[in-house]
């Protein structure tokens, strides 16, 4: 059967009204409208609904019926759609998030205090894991959206980039380099390189800037976790290039960071599958993590390690 919502609603208001001219009046429709659209549902049905006499309408025992449970199934609709409307407004419920380590560290965190003082009814959950990891959660739907490394061409999610920062040199502070205001990447040639491994997002975004500049990686240490970093280069294994969002650096160490030119930027972007709505909930925590980001780029706006 091919009958329309509105058809139903047409049937029930002239049972109630009894009437195909009081009916029209109640729900802004002329009468021949209305005579026509319930006689196309009986045709659809294949029942006789009403008796038509010249002074009422009458309904048959089939319309009777119908008209009874029509109206308490249209209220049940009326009343489902009302509360669908009202959940889909709410600043309430989880929003599940996810973030490789770095991002987790140093930039959540004021993401989720913000959250928790602007939306105190939304629970910000944190899924701290690699980049690969949560490219793939966001596919599956097990979070509502992920911050990650520029991924590349990706056709099944939408991207929106955050935040820019560039990659810098990490250094002990009796390397040579240590005394230089700048690195070159031309610098790094036959260096001792302590990266992190491909787990990271950065990672490959190293390697192509090493790449580009023709560079020869002696690379003697591939870490999984951007912490372990810091004790590495300190112990003189090597020295690093990290993002900026791994500083600052540990609390009374020996290491130092320059800039490392020319510069190479690395993207942050809050992703989500594409064609698939955020609720309102995750779109506010969307948006304040697009606040944070911004926040953070201003700060950096007078540091002379960020000039390019």
């Amino acid at each position: 059967m091919n009958y329309s919502l509105r058809q139903l609603r047409i049937f029930v208001t002239v049972a109630q009204a009894k009437s195909f001219s009081r009916a029209g009046d109640i729900i802004g429709l002329s009468q021949s409208a209305v005579s026509h659209s319930v006689k196309e549902l009986e045709r659809q049905t294949g029942v006789k609904l009403l008796d038509r006499t010249t002074r009422e309408v009458v309904l048959t025992e089939a319309g009777q019926q119908l008209a009874t449970r029509l109206d308490r199934v249209l209220d049940e609709l009326h009343s489902t759609l009302r509360e669908a409307g009202r959940v889909g407004t709410q600043l309430t419920g989880t929003v599940r998030v996810a973030a490789s380590q770095t991002i987790s560290a140093h930039l959540i965190p004021q993401c989720i205090a913000q959250s928790n003082h602007l939306y105190p009814a939304i629970d910000f959950v944190l899924h701290d894991r690699p980049q690969q990891w949560v490219l793939e959660s966001i596919r599956q739907g097990d979070v509502d959206f992920g911050i990650v490394i520029d991924p590349g061409a990706v056709t099944d999610l939408q991207c929106e980039t955050v935040l820019s920062e560039p990659f810098l040199l990490l250094c002990h502070q009796n390397h040579p380099f240590a005394r230089r205001e700048w690195v070159s990447w031309q610098d790094l040639e036959h260096e001792r390189l302590v990266l992190q491994d491909y787990a990271s997002g950065s990672r490959p975004l190293i390697d192509a800037a090493l790449s580009h500049f023709s560079i020869d990686a002696n690379i003697v240490q591939e870490i999984g976790h951007p912490a372990t970093l810091f004790p590495m280069v300190e112990a003189g294994i090597g020295i690093s290039v990290l993002p900026a969002l791994a500083l600052p650096l540990p609390q009374g160490n020996q290491l130092q960071v320059k800039r490392l030119t020319p510069v190479v930027e690395r993207q942050l972007m809050l992703a989500r599958r594409k064609n698939r709505s955020l609720s309102t909930a995750a779109q506010a925590l969307w948006d304040v993590v697009r606040m944070q980001a911004s926040e953070l780029t201003a700060g950096r706006a007078q540091d002379p390690l960020y000039q390019i």
